[in-house]
């Protein structure tokens, strides 16, 4: 039996694939938020910023942060800044939408900010592991 673990722990050690995974979670999804911002613009996050009396042209950083630091985390490119700002971009989203929810369950029983924990989380583990092999960039830019 412990040599059958063995061989499927050698087969299934490939840690450059599960940070290539990693990435496409985490930057992917991310994606899709800044993308529906990018196209149907900012305004949500401008009433937010306003309601909490700071300026509203802080909006625009939210692309930075759901657009093109995801953008970089799937393609392997500045990978560790792009995730730490992604998680930042979490830390704001968490103060503006979130905090009030913090210790709460939404109608399904879920956390009601887990989605916020979850790209938090996902994006220190991207910049503590890295882009990996499968990457397009080279090491010094991974």
């Amino acid at each position: 039996m412990s040599s059958a673990l063995a061989a499927f722990n050698r087969a299934m050690d490939k840690n450059d694939a599960g940070k290539l995974l990693l990435r496409l979670a985490v930057g992917g999804l991310m994606l899709f938020h800044g993308l529906h911002k990018l196209f149907d613009g900012v305004g949500g996050i401008q009433h937010l910023l306003a309601a909490h009396g700071l300026p509203e042209f802080i909006a625009y950083g939210t692309l930075a942060g759901e657009v093109v630091a995801p953008l970089l985390i799937v393609l392997g490119f500045l990978t560790r800044p792009a995730a730490l700002l992604v998680a930042f971009t979490m830390i704001v989203a968490w103060l503006l939408v979130g905090f009030d929810k913090t210790w709460m369950l939404d109608k399904t029983g879920a956390w009601a900010i887990e989605n916020i924990v979850y790209f938090f989380i996902g994006a220190l583990a991207v910049a503590c592991l890295g882009a990996g092999r499968y990457s397009v960039a080279g090491s010094a830019w991974r």
